[in-house]
Order: C-alpha cells, then sequence, then structure tokens
C-alpha cells in the first residue's frame, strides 16, 4: 500500500507522501484481504491526538477504492458529542440521498429516524406509535412502573409527540440490514473518524455490529484516542474476537522525523523538533509552520458532520504548550475579519456553511466569503462537500473555539440558534447552541431542549437524557402552580429518570426517581406509590434487591389505608419481588390482603392483580384453582384497552410465564405479541426482555428452535443496551437452552457459563434457571456427571426449590436419563418417582414427563415395558406441543425396542424421532438417531449440514417457506397469517433470505426461486 497523493475519496485529502508506517499498512492490507474474501472485519486505529490516525484511514480508502470497493468515510466532531449517530450520518447520509435502497417499509421507516436522506421513503415516523399509558397522575393506574415508564417521551395534549415506539435493538438491525445492501455489489468500507467523540447510540450500534457482522464483505475501520475512549469502545476489538484487529499510529522516529522535514532542515533543528514534538506528526507540523522550517503538509480531512451538542470540556486532552502557542501564532497572523469568522466557524460545526459562520460573526456574507477565501489560503480551513467547509484538523478547531472570549462565545451561539430557527431548523439542530447560550428561567429554551430529548429518545436516550438535564437546569425548583405550566418539573424527571435508565445509566436514574420522591409531598400517595414503584425497578436492574424492598416497604407503612390503590400497587411490587425469589407461602400471604377489585381501582390496578395471582396457585399445586385465575387474567386481558395494559406491563410477564408452565402456550404466545407491542409504543423498554425470555421460552418447548433463538438473541441485545445483569441473565440462559438443544454445544457452554458468571447469588429463580440451563447444556454435550450436579445445585433444597414446578419436572426427567445410562449404581427409579410426584397436577405435559421419567428407570430391567412407556410419553408430549422432548421419547423407545429385540418397532418409533428432529431443527439428536437407525440396518441420508431441510441456497426449511410464499406475491402479513407467525419474525427470515439469495428485493427472490424452478425442469 502506497501513500497516495491529492485524495478526495471518501472525504480524506492526503498532499505528502506517507512516512514510515509500514507494520500500520501491512495490517490495513490484510483486513481488506479479508474482507474481499467474504468476511467481516472490524478496524479498530487508535492513537495521540494528531498521531496520523486519519491519514492511515486515508491510506486504507485509498486501497479499498483502488481494490473498486465502494468506500463511505464519517467523523464525529468535538463540540458536536451528543447527536445521535452523528458520525454515521456523516458518512452515509450524502450515499443514500443518491443511491435509495430498496427497503420494506418498516425498514425504511426505522432508519428515516436516524438518516434525513431516508424520510421521503418512510410514512409519518410517528405512526399510531402514540403513548397510551398515562403520566404520573393522581388519577392515573399503575401508572409509570420504572424503568419503562410509559411517560418518558410520551405525547398528550400539552407535551408534544409520542415516542416513536422504536426499540433500539430493532434499529441495530435495520442498520445492519442496510450496510448488507450496500454492500451487495462490491463490499463496503465504512470509515468513522474520532469516534472517542461519537455519542453513546453509535457505540452500542458499533457493539451490535461487532456481536452480529453484516452478512457481507464489510469493513469497519475506526480511528480514536486511546484516552479518550469509553470503556465499551475500547473493547469492542475484543468483542468482535477473530473479526476484530487493531493497529496503533505511533510517533515518529527521529530519521522519521528529519524525513518529514526535508533536506532543508539542518539535523539539529530536526532533533531540537523532534524532542519539542516527541514525534507527534500535526505537533511536528505546528511548530514546523511556527518556525518556517518546511511547507505545511496537508493534515486530515474527513467526511461530514451537521449536528451538534455540548462537549465536555474538561475531558480534552491539552495540547503541549509549544504545540498551542504555535496555533496560536499561526492564528495571530490572520487579519481582524478572518480571526472573527474562524471563530463563529468553529463555534457554528464541525462542517459549516458560510451563512451560519456570517450569522455567528454578524457579518453580511459577502464579507464572510471573502474571509474564508483567506482562510483556506492559510490551510486553516478547507472546503468539504455542497458549498461546505471544515477545519484541517479537530485540534485547529479546538484552538480556535478557545481562543475567543467566553462571553463573545455565548452570544454567538444564541445568534446561530436564531439563525437555525428562522430557516425552520429541527429542534435536534438547534438544541446544543440553545444549550450554550440560554439563560435561567428561558421558556423557548427549555421547549426546544424537551422537543429535542423527545425526538431523540427512542434512538438514542443517553442524548435525550443530557438535554433534559440542561432544560432542567434552566427550570426552576417546582412550586405551587408548577403542574400548570407547559413543562412541569416532576413530568421531565419522570421523562429524565427512563431515559437515563433506558441508556444504562442506572445509578444516574435512580437518583432523579429519588429526586422526584423528595418533590412530591408526603400526602400524594398515589403519584409517590408510582414513583417508588419505578425506583424500585431502577435498584433491582442494579441488583440491589433487598435496597428494593426496603423502599417499598418503607412508602407502604406511610399510607394509611392498606386498601387505597396506591397500597395495593406497592403490595404488587412486593408480590413480584417474592415470586422473583420463589417465595410462594410470601406471595400468596401479601394477595391474600389484596381484593380482586375495588371501585376506585383505575383498569391498570385490576390488570395487574390479575396478572399475579395465577402462579403462586400453579406453584402451591393448585391447578383448578390456578386455571381458574388464567381464565379470569385472559377474561380481563380481551377486554382491556391497550392503555390499561400499558400500566401494567410489569407484572404481564409473570402471567405469561406461568401460562408457559401450565401448557397454555397459544394464550401466552399472543398475550406476549400484543404486551410487546404495547411496550414498544409506549417505550417501556425494560419490560420487553422478560416477555421476549418469556417467548423465547415457549418457542424452545414448542421445538420452534429458529424463533425461539431470534427472541432469545433480541432479548439478550436489549439487556445489554440497559446494562441489566438480570435481564442480561434471562437471556443468556434462553439462549443457551435454544443453542444446547440445537446441537450447538460449544456455543451453548459459553452462553451457560457466562449466564451462571452474571448471577450475583441473589438466591432468585433467574439464578436458578441460568445454571438449570448451563447444566442441561452439559448433559447434552456428553458431560452427563458434570451436568447432573449442575442441575441438583440449580433444584435448591427441596424444602424450599429455587425453579418452578415444570423445570422441576425436567430436571427429574432429565435426571432419570442420566442415571438410566449409568452402568452401574445408577438409581433412575428414585428420580422417576420424584417425576411422578412433581408431576400430579394433570397438565398434559407433565403426563408425559412422568411417563418418560419411568421409561428410564425401568428401562435397564425390562426394555419392553420402557418401550411402551416412552411411546406413551411421546404421544402425550406430542399432543402438548412439546416437539423436542417428544422426539426425545420416541427415541427411548426405539432404543427400549431394539434392546427387547423388536427391530421393526424400532425402526418405527426412531423414524417418528428423526422426523421429529428435523423439523424442530436439533441437530445433534437428530444426528444421534441417524446412528441409531443405521445401527438397525436403515439406510438414511446423513444429516443435512446445520440440521437444514433439503432446501436450496442454504436456506432453512422456515426460510424456503416464506421465500416461496413471497415469490408466489404474498405479502409479509399475508405470509405471516398463512404460517401462524409475527409480521415480526417473517421480516427476520426475509433478511436472511435476502442475504444468502444475494438479493436486496421481494422480486430478487421471486427471481432466484424461478430461475432455480426453470432449471431444474429443463
Amino acid at each position: 500500500m502506497e501513500g497516495s497523493a491529492d485524495r478526495h475519496a471518501g472525504g480524506f485529502r492526503a498532499d505528502t507522501p506517507l512516512i514510515g508506517r509500514r507494520t500500520a499498512l501491512r495490517v490495513l492490507e490484510g483486513a481488506l484481504d479479508s474482507a474481499a474474501g467474504g468476511s467481516f472485519r472490524f478496524l479498530a486505529l487508535s492513537g495521540d491526538p494528531g498521531a496520523g490516525k486519519t491519514r492511515l484511514l486515508g491510506e486504507l480508502a485509498d486501497a479499498a477504492a483502488a481494490r473498486k470497493h465502494p468506500v463511505l468515510a464519517g467523523r464525529a466532531a468535538e463540540f458536536e458529542q451528543q447527536m445521535p449517530f452523528g458520525a454515521l450520518v456523516d458518512a452515509l447520509d450524502d450515499q443514500l440521498e443518491e443511491r435509495r435502497p430498496d427497503l420494506n417499509p418498516a425498514t425504511a421507516r426505522l432508519l428515516s429516524t436516524v438518516f434525513p436522506a431516508l424520510t421521503g421513503l418512510a410514512a409519518d415516523p410517528h405512526g399510531d406509535a402514540e403513548a397510551t399509558a398515562p403520566h404520573l397522575a393522581p388519577e392515573a393506574g399503575t401508572g409509570a412502573p420504572g424503568t419503562g415508564t410509559a411517560d418518558a417521551g410520551a405525547g398528550d395534549a400539552e407535551g408534544g409527540p409520542g415516542p416513536l415506539g422504536i426499540a433500539r435493538y430493532q434499529l441495530h438491525r435495520a442498520i445492519r440490514h442496510l450496510l448488507e445492501e450496500l454492500a451487495s455489489d462490491n463490499g463496503l468500507v465504512l470509515v468513522l473518524d474520532d469516534v472517542h467523540w461519537a455519542d453513546d447510540a453509535s457505540i452500542e450500534l458499533l457493539g451490535y455490529l461487532v456481536r452480529h457482522p453484516p452478512r457481507a464483505r464489510v469493513l469497519i475501520g475506526v480511528a480514536y484516542r486511546p484516552a479518550q475512549a469509553s470503556p465499551h469502545l475500547a473493547t469492542l476489538v475484543d468483542i468482535a474476537g477473530e473479526h476484530g484487529v487493531s493497529v496503533s499510529a505511533d510517533p515518529f522516529t527521529a530519521a522519521e522525523v528529519e524525513e518529514f522535514l526535508g533536506p532543508g532542515v539542518t539535523r539539529a533543528r530536526c532533533q531540537a523538533l523532534y524532542e519539542a514534538s516527541g514525534g507527534n506528526p500535526f505537533y511536528l507540523e505546528a511548530l514546523a509552520r511556527k518556525e518556517g522550517a518546511a511547507e505545511p503538509s496537508r493534515a486530515e480531512d474527513t467526511g461530514a458532520e451537521r449536528w451538534g451538542a455540548l462537549p465536555d470540556l474538561g475531558e480534552i486532552t491539552e495540547l503541549p504548550p509549544a504545540v498551542r502557542t504555535a496555533l496560536r501564532v499561526e492564528l495571530s497572523g490572520l487579519d481582524e475579519t478572518s480571526l472573527l469568522v474562524a471563530r463563529a466557524a468553529a463555534v457554528a460545526a464541525d462542517e459549516f456553511e458560510p451563512a451560519l459562520a456570517a450569522a455567528g460573526a454578524q457579518l453580511p456574507e459577502t464579507e464572510a466569503l471573502a474571509a474564508l477565501d483567506d482562510l483556506v489560503a492559510r490551510d486553516v480551513v478547507r472546503p468539504a462537500a455542497a458549498g461546505r467547509f471544515r477545519f484541517r484538523h479537530p485540534l485547529v478547531r479546538h484552538v480556535v473555539y478557545g481562543s475567543a472570549a467566553a462571553g463573545w462565545r455565548l452570544a454567538a451561539h444564541a445568534r446561530i440558534a436564531r439563525h437555525l430557527a428562522g430557516l425552520g431548523a429541527p429542534a435536534t439542530l438547534r438544541a446544543h447552541h440553545v444549550e450554550r447560550s440560554a439563560g435561567f428561567g428561558d421558556q423557548e429554551a427549555i421547549a426546544t431542549l424537551v422537543e429535542a430529548a423527545r425526538t431523540v429518545a427512542p434512538q438514542a436516550p443517553a442524548t435525550a437524557a443530557h438535554w433534559l438535564e440542561a432544560a432542567l437546569r434552566l427550570m426552576p425548583e417546582a412550586g405551587p402552580g408548577d403542574e400548570d405550566g407547559p413543562f412541569p418539573r416532576v413530568r421531565l424527571l419522570v421523562e429524565l429518570a427512563h431515559a437515563q435508565t433506558v441508556s444504562g445509566r442506572l445509578v444516574e436514574g435512580r437518583e432523579t426517581t429519588r429526586t422526584l420522591l423528595r418533590l412530591l409531598p408526603p400526602g400524594d400517595h398515589a403519584r409517590r406509590a408510582r414513583a417508588v414503584q419505578m425506583c424500585a425497578v431502577i435498584e433491582r436492574q442494579l441488583d440491589r434487591h433487598q435496597e428494593a424492598r426496603a423502599l417499598v416497604l418503607d412508602e407502604l407503612h406511610r399510607i394509611p389505608d392498606p386498601q387505597a390503590p396506591a397500597a395495593v400497587l406497592l403490595r404488587v411490587r412486593l408480590v413480584a419481588d417474592r415470586l422473583m425469589r420463589v417465595d410462594i407461602r410470601g406471595a400468596q400471604a401479601v394477595l391474600d390482603r389484596m381484593p380482586e377489585n375495588a371501585p376506585d381501582w383505575q383498569p391498570g390496578l385490576r390488570v395487574a392483580v390479575a396478572s399475579l395471582r395465577v402462579l403462586p396457585a400453579y406453584a402451591a399445586g393448585r391447578v383448578a384453582d390456578a386455571v381458574a385465575y388464567a381464565e379470569a387474567a385472559e377474561r380481563v386481558f380481551a377486554a382491556a384497552p391497550d392503555s390499561h395494559i400499558a400500566e401494567a406491563l410489569d407484572t404481564v410477564p409473570w402471567l405469561c410465564w406461568t401460562e408457559i408452565m401450565m401448557g397454555r402456550y397459544g394464550d401466552a404466545l399472543r398475550r406476549i405479541e400484543r404486551s410487546i407491542a404495547i411496550a414498544r409504543a409506549t417505550g417501556q423498554t425494560s419490560y420487553i426482555t422478560y416477555l421476549l425470555n418469556a417467548q423465547a421460552r415457549a418457542y424452545t418447548l414448542l421445538g420452534r428452535l429458529e424463533e425461539a433463538w431470534d427472541a432469545a438473541e433480541e432479548a439478550t441485545e436489549t439487556a445489554r443496551l440497559l446494562r441489566s445483569g438480570e435481564g442480561l441473565v434471562f437471556g443468556l440462559t434462553q439462549q443457551c437452552l435454544v443453542a444446547s438443544w440445537t446441537g450447538d454445544h460449544d456455543r451453548a457452554l459459553r452462553l451457560g457459563e457466562e449466564a451462571v458468571g452474571g448471577d450475583l447469588g441473589a438466591g432468585e429463580w433467574w439464578g436458578a434457571m441460568a445454571r438449570y440451563a448451563r447444566g442441561l447444556a452439559l448433559i447434552n454435550a456428553g458431560r452427563p456427571e458434570e451436568g447432573a450436579v449442575a442441575v441438583l445445585e440449580a433444584c435448591g433444597d427441596p424444602a424450599a426449590p429455587q425453579l418452578d414446578p415444570s423445570t422441576l419436572l425436567t430436571c427429574a426427567e432429565m435426571l432419570a436419563h442420566v442415571e438410566s445410562g449409568r452402568e452401574k449404581d445408577g438409581d433412575p427409579g428414585r428420580w422417576a418417582e420424584i417425576a411422578d410426584m412433581l408431576g400430579g397436577l394433570g397438565l398434559p405435559a407433565d403426563a408425559g414427563l412422568v411417563r418418560l421419567a419411568r421409561a428410564h428407570a425401568v428401562r435397564p430391567s425390562d426394555p419392553a415395558a420402557a418401550a411402551e412407556l416412552a411411546t406413551e410419553a411421546g404421544a402425550l408430549l406430542a399432543d402438548a406441543g412439546r416437539r423436542i422432548e417428544a422426539g426425545r421419547a420416541e427415541l427411548t423407545a426405539g432404543l427400549a425396542h431394539h434392546a427387547a429385540g423388536d427391530r421393526d418397532r424400532a425402526r418405527q418409533r426412531l423414524r417418528a424421532a428423526a422426523a421429529l428432529f428435523e423439523a424442530c431443527g436439533a441437530r445433534a439428536l437428530s444426528a444421534q438417531t441417524v446412528r441409531e437407525q443405521r445401527r438397525l440396518g436403515v439406510r438414511v441420508a446423513s444429516p443435512r449440514r446445520g440440521g437444514r431441510g433439503e432446501t436450496p441456497f442454504g436456506l432453512s426449511p422456515r426460510e424456503y417457506e416464506i421465500a416461496t410464499l413471497v415469490a408466489q406475491g404474498c405479502t409479509n402479513q399475508q405470509v405471516a397469517e398463512k404460517l401462524f407467525l409475527s409480521v415480526r419474525t417473517v421480516e427476520t427470515h426475509l433478511s436472511r433470505v435476502f442475504g444468502k439469495l444475494g438479493v436486496s428485493s421481494r422480486v430478487g427472490v421471486a427471481t432466484a426461486l424461478n430461475a432455480r424452478t426453470a432449471g431444474r425442469d429443463s
């Protein structure tokens, strides 16, 4: 790779040969080779300010362009650190303006919230996702229940637009799909510079992309300063694993400094400049400019930056005094007008239009243009795309900005804010200038900051929190009449707590809710109860379970009427807490003090209580009561509008999980789908993780493993975004179970270890489920002794089990299976007896597992009886929809028939098992069954690679089924209805179909499938 001269591709330009960097260039070439070969690559380039990172990114872009790979480049900016996805917009938006991608409406709608160029492709971005849950008001139902408060960003008659209903994980998937499409022809190299200044949303996106790489020839190269990088950014290469590569921009050696300065500089002067600069290329250039020792080299330039926000100047790395002095000397050579325009430009934006600089400088645009000519001639600023300009290096802008007086900067920000408002610019573009210039009590400024915060909250909650904090700083303390103003302080604190929590800033969210509690008067029990509930949920997210309980109990004791709606609301929180600790008796005791309903209850409270009554009855063995409660809850839900359910989403997952435990999978899945849609529409992100995990569990039990993986993966990614340890363990647990049944044992064990490692020993159900999943993974991976120990540990004390009854029964059956496999000293009968005790609830799947455990127990001594028991078990489990376990029962029956000498019936049962495992995608069990069939002389083809059906293009059976319907002209809604899937699931599978077929549209799918059919027929 050679240094390139006078290159503009990708927004970079370099006018001097590259000095040194041979090792770095080899790394860049290797990354390009890997990407060209079809493997995603993430390249992290680190170095101090001015070390030459941007120049190396330019060399990467040059080499990519020489290979005919498209290059898109963007840069984050020092004074615009809060703008969501700023560097990505900088890189992609102009390209998207020129090349409108073929996107389905849902994806276009998601992406249009980030990329202005796609706005015209999407429908109204607010759609029908208007918030339905009430504010933190006395007349509300259960109200803002913690991290998922429906108030956050919600719209009403006085508060602006509602939330967009967009989960960040969905947006991340949409951006990955966009990158795949942009890379479909010749690959793609995406270059992002100065990402140490990128907002949290951008770093979260990069984290998602390295964990779930685009399925295309994509190379993402980022450059950052290590001292200013967040921990998440600094670990991205490690997270990327084999896809990641790092390289550092090291200082010049003394010999390289001599080469850089040229033969016109004496060796002694070269040594002095080397020592003064430390070998840093930018510092060296600045000192050389000051001394006149060399022609100024062209430093870095990158893509387009349009948005801005407040920098934290305290975090900016200080320039060495000699370099700062050199840059100031350079500025001192400017005339008064040019310096004024330079300062106004530094205030305006990283990449600015002349009119914006003129407004900041209070000059006619003609004078500003003349000054810009002078600044370009002196290489202070450089022309950029579409009539805009930018400074030759971020450090130059930093010095220019700092050279202006503080009062003048404040006024310049105000002038630019007014100019943008006059142009009708959105609040997100004006917010950082307003923040820097607004005075205390400025209602217009408060309105701008709140509007900007609500606009970006779904995609970038950290930025929303920043702007809400700025708005609150401009507001007086709450007092009489505060609720009557356009922006009640209490309401904004609720929104702030939500934004802080969903962005993972849990400690700050907790402090905000405590501030909220201090503001609410002691007698305002209704709103205080909801604020306490919010704070308690955050405490749980911080793994502070005892503190959460203490907070709820303390507030409960302050309410004089124990039957008041506020008291019932807090008891709902206590019931959920006891259920999580598998304290069934304690939960029932609290429920016994609560009526079924009351005239002064709001509907949301009735939904919450109905949701919680089922599990204690089921866990106590009162199945008839549990069924009656479940049916009553179903009636409540059927009659309730979404707004009522939105008020109770913290309790709905308990009902869904209990229905799954009881085998009511259809009811549970319908409720989960509806509740997830409500949670997204009302911004209650934290509850989505629990709902998705319940969905994954139901799909796993039903043998719908691909859909289970999708749900569990989304749950895990959402929990990572929330930084929720509890939610993450839940998601990893479900992923572990799915991976184990699909036969990906290495992955299952890794996920299980991570899940168990995330359990902080709180003694709660979710931690026990993680240990159970790891034990199951060990057993399925061929390590039954270790797995049995882990499963036993998960079950806990028989007198106080840590798992729910359905999982305990599964454990007993699995342990009977392990014991039956021991050559001697095995005691499967003990576990069959335990299974018999646990399975006495009369539920169909339970009866099947009991018979399967008995089959394991008698198989060593009476294989014929074991075969009959296992066959009965298979029929019961199949009727209950438990396909994987039905397949295991059929496999057990086949092995038992073989041991009893009945080869024909053995073949019959093994054939049934093979069909079930193939349909579910249970690869390891399918392979085991095929081996047993061959032992019986059955000629069977090898299990298809990846456990997939005999379908073209490497599609899974489900993907091929969807692709066929799409080729027939069906819409996603029609496909979903035909296959009994959600539209979201259809869209997920269809995106995979696009990638595997190498197409970007539905027409492409039809063409590919029709061409194959025609070729086969001929």
